[in-house]
């Protein structure tokens, strides 16, 4: 028999549709198993779809499970986002208008919680907090191979204190700080180099401090491997992992610090990701990363 479930498509980290990065949303999952929402993930062929199911807890709001088109991802950003702002819409809209919500989610990385509010704009926003902290990986390839990699210089890698580094929040980056803005849109990928470079990493971050808005303060491009697509317009995980480098290269004071990043706009869908992190005794203690999110589409679903 035909069974029939509906779906939603969002842009997340963007207050306007057509921006941001898209996300496919399928509702009422439950039964499905991985190779079914994978073959759903390659048919929607955006960089990720998220799946919600019956929380195991009673008192979460749902578990989700999310696909890229070529494999499962333990967290991820935008789905997460996307899928808080999409719960508080549909299941408490009038309770979201007045005063927000929390949209508690069982997740690949464990519990995240997610504060969802509605904005002047009339655009909702929703923050996850990460339950845990980045932590390193393996040491980064030489500035020679990441060049070669990427079809740069040596002397377009690395500004300030930065320097290519690895960092994991759930999947595994390569960050690499650019120079310029003019480097980072010369970059692309040499196929073989660039795996080689790769490691464990699910993709390269490429950042510069030259932007486009002068709010924010960061720009970068997020280069996939072994993902099922090339390149994402905003990547929330990196963002997450990103605090880690923040903390490490800037040394910022105890207390709440917040930074804009913007991202795809190489991709003619640019994005805005807001990313807050909290230092104690000069360490990293908490990270937090948030978006706006518009509802495009919905459908339905026959498998």
């Amino acid at each position: 028999m035909t069974r029939i479930l509906s779906y939603h498509l969002l842009d997340v980290f963007t207050d306007r549709r057509f921006s941001g990065n898209p996300l496919a949303v399928v509702e009422a999952a439950d039964g499905l198993d991985a190779a079914t929402m994978l073959a759903i993930a390659r048919e929607f062929n955006l960089s990720e779809t998220v799946f919600l199911l019956a929380p195991r807890d009673p008192v979460m709001s749902a578990r989700i499970r999310i696909f890229t088109p070529a494999r499962e991802l333990p967290f991820a950003g935008h789905p997460t986002i996307g899928a808080a702002a999409l719960l508080a819409e549909t299941r408490a809209g009038d309770a979201l208008a007045r005063n927000g919500l929390v949209v508690a989610l069982e997740s690949g990385v464990g519990e995240v919680r997610c504060d969802v509010l509605r904005g002047r704009n009339g655009v909702t926003y929703a923050e996850l907090a990460y339950p845990g902290l980045p932590h390193p990986g393996e040491g980064a390839p030489p500035k020679a191979a990441l060049a070669e990699a990427l079809s740069l210089a040596p002397a377009d890698i690395g500004f300030d204190a930065h320097f290519p580094c690895r960092f994991a929040a759930g999947p595994a980056f390569l960050f690499v700080p650019l120079a310029s803005r003019a480097a980072l849109d010369r970059a692309r990928r040499r196929p073989e180099a660039f795996a080689a470079v790769m490691g464990e990493a699910v993709g390269a971050w490429l950042y510069t401090r030259e932007t486009v808005d002068p709010a924010a303060a960061i720009h970068a491009r997020l280069f996939a491997h072994g993902l099922g697509f090339e390149e994402d317009p905003a990547t929330g995980s990196a963002a997450v992992a990103f605090a880690a480098v923040a903390q490490a290269f800037e040394r910022p004071d105890d207390g709440e610090h917040e930074l804009f990043i913007e991202q795809g706009y190489a991709m003619g869908r640019p994005a805005r990701i807001t990313l807050r992190l909290w230092i104690e005794s000069g360490a990293l203690a908490q990270v937090a990363v948030g978006g706006q999110v518009v509802r495009v589409a919905e459908g339905k679903l026959r498998l």
